[in-house]
């Protein structure tokens, strides 16, 4: 995993129905520099309110609660006025990953799983406050291979991109596959200041908040399958655009 860039008080809503859990994950943050647990909620509604009420930087967020799943809970916070600059990363489990796709499209910023050691939790909510994406390789996998099974495009210009430069599309197939910015700096033989540029006309011209969203468009267009990037190689790496 990437190493999340250093990042001070970055403020955390936890969302999960399990009060076990969120006492552990508040332990876990609070006693970690620059991170602090600002609220806890046990369902998607309360998540949604708290978000709005708080204006928490990170809310850690489970998919199965009562009232709201995290999903929708997700969809609202992202798309709320008030808490568009909130990021969501969702915890998941393994036979969980047929939400990740609708999670991403909720506007989740990244993924982890239950399992995720404390080290790769405390890095992935930096990550995600930063701005980054986040997937957990597993779980980046089982999406490409969701994809990858669906008749997307096998060639021709894929759907969508057609604002998009050459060069940009490359950069696109990348970050879709997993690679930081130095990889796909090293993979193209560019500075790490140009994909950086690269990936901000991305940005605004996809009309995407952040890296998670531009999988996504990848991932709809078909440029993933169709350009034969070797996504399926380079899923194993975990989406973050620290380098």
């Amino acid at each position: 995993m990437t190493d999340a860039p250093p990042a001070l008080d970055i403020r955390v809503l936890l969302a999960d129905d399990h009060p076990l859990m969120r006492e552990s994950f508040r332990a876990l943050l609070d006693a970690s520099p620059g991170l602090t647990t600002v609220g806890e909620a046990g369902t998607g509604a309360e998540a949604v309110r708290l978000a709005r009420e708080l204006r928490p930087d990170v809310v850690l967020m489970d998919v199965r609660m009562p009232e709201m799943d995290g999903i929708e809970a997700t969809r609202q916070i992202c798309a709320g006025p008030d808490t568009t600059a909130v990021r969501v990363l969702i915890l998941t489990t393994f036979d969980l990953d047929e939400y990740v796709y609708a999670a991403l499209q909720a506007g989740a910023s990244g993924f982890l799983v239950k399992d995720a050691t404390a080290a790769e939790l405390l890095n992935g909510v930096r990550l995600v406050a930063a701005g980054e994406a986040l997937l957990a390789p597993r779980v980046t996998r089982r999406l490409i291979d969701a994809f990858t099974g669906k008749g997307n495009p096998s060639s021709g210009t894929p759907r969508g991109l057609d604002a998009i430069t050459e060069r940009e599309r490359e950069v696109l197939s990348l970050i879709a596959a997993g690679l930081s910015n130095t990889e796909i700096a090293d993979h193209l033989y560019l500075g790490v200041g140009t994909v950086k540029t690269h990936i901000g006309r991305l940005l605004h011209k996809l009309a995407a908040r952040d890296r998670a969203q531009l999988v996504i468009a990848a991932y709809e267009s078909g440029l993933v399958t169709a350009r034969g990037t070797g996504v399926q190689g380079a899923a194993g790496q975990t989406g973050a655009g620290a380098g």
